[in-house]
């Protein structure tokens, strides 16, 4: 095995997801503190695993005392998420009803003018903000923050939802820590959850802890889509964390843990076409109505303590060959 090979090769491809995720919905994520964040929680998960300090610094190449400041430092500000000038023009149109483009460019004068242009051409491309007018009478207005708002909570409480399920259950303060979520927004969402019977709270103030007994996400759903590809990358990394673990209490379930994945190559007259593409929609639906068969079963006979939870996840996807592509 050549570990440092296969590191590399996750990662080149994380970064594939996680470009994607940051410019999706024509939103641009700030990821200045990126870097950071992988620093302190890849340290938090080593440590997690059993090895000390002294080892984890060594694997990152730097001597125990700069590993120990390094992580104070970073600890000490990892609420400060960076701010991007995309962010930052996007605030200011949302701060004032209607901005000409002249007023933009003296807002952020000191800031290269192209680069100015080009944000507020992808802000109105994205759907985010409203122009009237061409060239220098050009008007923007941002949407009002009113819906901005309202997405934004409907797609933390999916996103909080999802992570209770998988994770829980869990304290207020874990939660915190995880989603990064201030106080306040915390609290709405978990007030909403459980009102929605999605979460169930046991305890009261600093001691109580969140649960939830089941995540759905309807298919297509415009708003939720970021907890399911949150659950459908946690599943992921679960079931190969779940084979690299050598913890021989596992043994038992050995051959109950893994993934396979097949490439099917067809064309346009393929008679098997139908068949392939086909497959997703066929594992959902089974899939489905077992988990309906399960649910029914536990509903009528309680679960004894100490039980299981089988993790199934699938995955679809359809690419032009390369072949194809240079035709």
């Amino acid at each position: 095995m050549n570990p440092v090979l296969l590191i590399d090769s996750v990662i080149r491809q994380t970064m594939v997801l996680i470009a994607q995720l940051a410019t999706s919905g024509g939103a641009r994520a700030p990821l200045a503190h990126l870097a950071h964040q992988v620093f302190v929680d890849l340290s938090s998960e080593l440590e997690a695993q059993g090895l000390s300090r002294k080892v984890t610094a060594d694997m990152f190449g730097i001597s125990l005392r700069s590993y120990q400041r390094k992580l104070n430092r970073l600890n000490e500000s990892s609420t400060d998420k960076g701010r991007t000038l995309w962010e930052a023009v996007f605030s200011y149109l949302s701060q004032n009803e209607v901005v000409s483009r002249g007023d933009v460019l003296q807002r952020f004068c000191r800031d290269d003018g192209v680069s100015v242009r080009g944000i507020l051409r992808d802000l109105v491309d994205s759907g985010l903000v409203f122009v009237t007018g061409t060239g220098d009478d050009a008007a923007y207005r941002a949407v009002r923050q009113d819906e901005v708002t309202e997405q934004l909570a409907r797609s933390n409480d999916a996103l909080v939802w999802a992570i209770v399920y998988r994770s829980g259950p869990l304290s207020f303060a874990a939660l915190r820590d995880l989603t990064h979520l201030d106080d306040a927004a915390l609290m709405g969402t978990l007030e909403r959850l459980v009102t929605a019977e999605r979460l169930q709270c046991d305890g009261a103030g600093a001691t109580a802890s969140y649960r939830a007994a089941q995540f759905i996400v309807e298919r297509g759903a415009s708003l939720g889509w970021e907890a399911a590809v949150y659950d459908h990358f946690h599943a992921m990394v679960a079931t190969i964390c779940a084979r690299l673990d050598p913890d021989t209490a596992r043994e038992a379930h050995r051959k109950h843990i893994g993934g396979s994945t097949y490439s099917l190559d067809i064309d346009a007259e393929h008679p098997l076409r139908d068949r392939v593409l086909g497959t997703l929609e066929r594992l959902r639906t089974e899939l489905s109505d077992l988990r309906s068969m399960v649910n029914e079963h536990n509903r009528v006979h309680p679960l004894k303590p100490n039980g299981e939870r089988v993790v199934i996840y699938t995955g679809q996807c359809v690419q032009l060959r390369p072949e194809t592509e240079q035709a």
